[in-house]
């Protein structure tokens, strides 16, 4: 289960709507993922109607809530302002945090982003921010009252996967709310290695709907997530320089 403020969630693995070849596709994804949260980019989705299809109309809202985002934001205004509109048009105080700082990396804005999780957190949304894998921003965020830490592990859309467990392994030690790893993502074994460093969820979208069977990548991702969590409540085993035998040598049979 996945608790971000009054809000619990059957699902550890949060996936997105966009970058899908057709809506039936993006459904048998998310089918086959078993998410019950998926993030909708405000600002590339008609929400009015103007389009013929609809990307709600196409979302299962009985088992599968809408996590609002602020994607394309590069200003703290543009990201509060997008988030008004979201709360107003989804009716849901959920959001995914976004301030960009830079158009080609699509690196988080730290600034920015400090300073629209404050005045939103004042109004009573459930605050996600995407942010750096940096335990000191992640501690801000926190202390501001965000519901959870969304570091990258890469850069978003490059599937680079996870470019720097220390840092993850930090702010997991740094911070008391859900760490939801974020961006970067590339294939199922990254979600689970993220897990296994203390992940409590991952978001992905680009690396389940750009593989060459999206639903069957999404599966993938479905069982890594639990993989990894679980073998992270179970602690591995302690890393040794030398063999150890499996087998125990008291009473070894001798000739």
């Amino acid at each position: 289960m996945l608790t971000l403020g009054p809000h619990t969630f059957s699902s550890r693995l949060l996936v997105g709507t966009g970058k899908y070849p057709d809506f039936p596709t993006m459904q048998a994804c998310h089918e086959a993922s078993g998410t019950a949260l998926v993030t909708v980019a405000l600002r590339r989705v008609d929400l009015l109607g103007g389009q013929q299809a609809n990307v709600l109309d196409h979302i299962d809202r009985s088992r599968i809530s809408l996590l609002p985002n602020t994607a394309g934001c590069y200003t703290a205004e543009d990201a509060v302002e997008t988030a008004r509109i979201a709360r107003e048009l989804l009716g849901t105080d959920l959001l995914k945090l976004e301030v960009i700082g830079d158009p080609r990396t699509l690196w988080p804005d730290t600034e920015g982003t400090l300073e629209a999780a404050r005045i939103l957190v004042k109004e009573g949304f459930i605050v996600l921010p995407y942010c750096p894998d940096d335990p000191v921003t992640c501690q801000r965020l926190e202390d501001i009252g965000c519901a959870a830490v969304m570091p990258l592990a890469a850069p978003i859309g490059s599937g680079l996967g996870i470019r720097n467990p220390t840092s993850l392994q930090l702010i997991r030690e740094a911070v008391r709310v859900p760490m939801i790893v974020d961006a970067g993502i590339g294939t199922a074994s990254d979600a689970a290695i993220a897990m296994e460093l203390g992940a409590d969820a991952v978001l992905v979208n680009t690396a389940i709907a750009s593989a060459q069977d999206p639903a069957r990548m999404a599966r993938a991702f479905r069982l890594a997530v639990e993989a990894g969590a679980l073998a992270h409540q179970a602690g591995r085993m302690q890393k040794r320089l030398h063999a150890n035998a499996s087998s125990p040598l008291d009473g070894l049979w001798e000739r």
